[in-house]
């Protein structure tokens, strides 16, 4: 039995079309008949049911799936460990990142530029909750995540906090204001990222919200920052929030960014990491990250 022929036999379970399985495997397809064939020998039984038209597990096929997942996965494994041992040789750290950071990314590159200037910092864009999941088997280092959380297996290193500030349409009454009481903008739709994308910043936004004294009224939910901010700009009226720091390096037509109060809300970010002891050059990461926020 070889491995070839157990990844061949989960693309076709997988897909219960040779041909499908032929084309992701970048092959022709009579060439996975002929592994097929051959691990279907090996084993003395049938895998598929096969017509012209469909193809079927068959109970022994449905039996070898689990276990042929496992070998997998365990290649998988095998392979990154491999990596990260080759990763930690050159020594580099891998660092999960998200949008909205503005200049305290760039402060802390050059930071563990100066502090360990034979280490590589690569940086991984992901949601949350792949960050904490990288994380946690090794894949990432470190990463920096946003709103207290409970984590099991991780240790949250607190870093800094962020201001939001509102988006608004420039030609709105309320964009005259210096700074914006967030009970005004109980009559405009807001528009915010979906929970299941973000409840961190949903949250925060919406609790910011009672506190004024209004439940917001949700608009069509933030896609993309060109599409919202012209949406806001050139739209019907609406807003959205964003991170002090990331609105300090935009200029977007039609639109103004304004700080709130009464309640302001402030976002807390955190730097999860494994709780093992930290080699070298994570050590060098966050001392960086510590840096900048003291």
């Amino acid at each position: 039995m070889e491995l070839r022929q157990l990844h061949y036999f989960l693309t076709v379970a997988e897909e219960l079309h040779f041909g499908r399985a032929a084309e992701r495997l970048h092959i022709v397809q009579s060439a996975v008949s002929q592994q097929i064939n051959r691990l279907e020998r090996e084993l003395g039984v049938a895998l598929f049911d096969r017509t012209t038209r469909t193809v079927r597990l068959t109970e022994a096929g449905r039996r070898l799936l689990p276990h042929a997942e496992q070998v997998r996965d365990a290649v998988t494994r095998a392979r990154r460990a491999i990596d990260d041992l080759r990763v930690e040789r050159s020594g580099t750290i891998r660092l999960g990142t998200s949008t909205g950071l503005g200049t305290r990314l760039e402060a802390i590159l050059v930071e563990f530029a100066r502090s360990a200037p034979d280490a590589h910092l690569e940086l991984v864009n992901a949601d949350t909750e792949e960050r904490m999941k990288r994380v946690r088997s090794g894949e990432l280092d470190a990463a920096i995540v946003r709103g207290a959380r409970t984590e099991a297996g991780l240790e949250l290193l607190p870093l800094w906090s962020d201001r939001l500030v509102a988006v608004l349409p420039a030609r709105h009454d309320l964009a005259v204001l210096r700074e914006i009481e967030l009970a005004r903008l109980a009559e405009l739709p807001l528009r915010l990222v979906d929970r299941g994308r973000n409840p961190a910043l949903h949250d925060l936004i919406t609790d910011a919200c009672g506190r004024a004294g209004f439940t917001p009224t949700f608009g069509p939910e933030f896609t993309t920052e060109q599409d919202t901010l012209a949406a806001i700009g050139f739209g019907a009226p609406s807003w959205t929030v964003y991170y002090a720091a990331q609105a300090g390096q935009l200029s977007f037509p039609g639109v103004v960014w304004r700080p709130l109060r009464d309640p302001e809300p402030v976002m807390p970010s955190y730097l999860a990491v494994r709780p093992d002891p930290p080699r070298a050059e994570l050590r060098a990461l966050i001392e960086a990250c510590h840096t900048i926020t003291s």
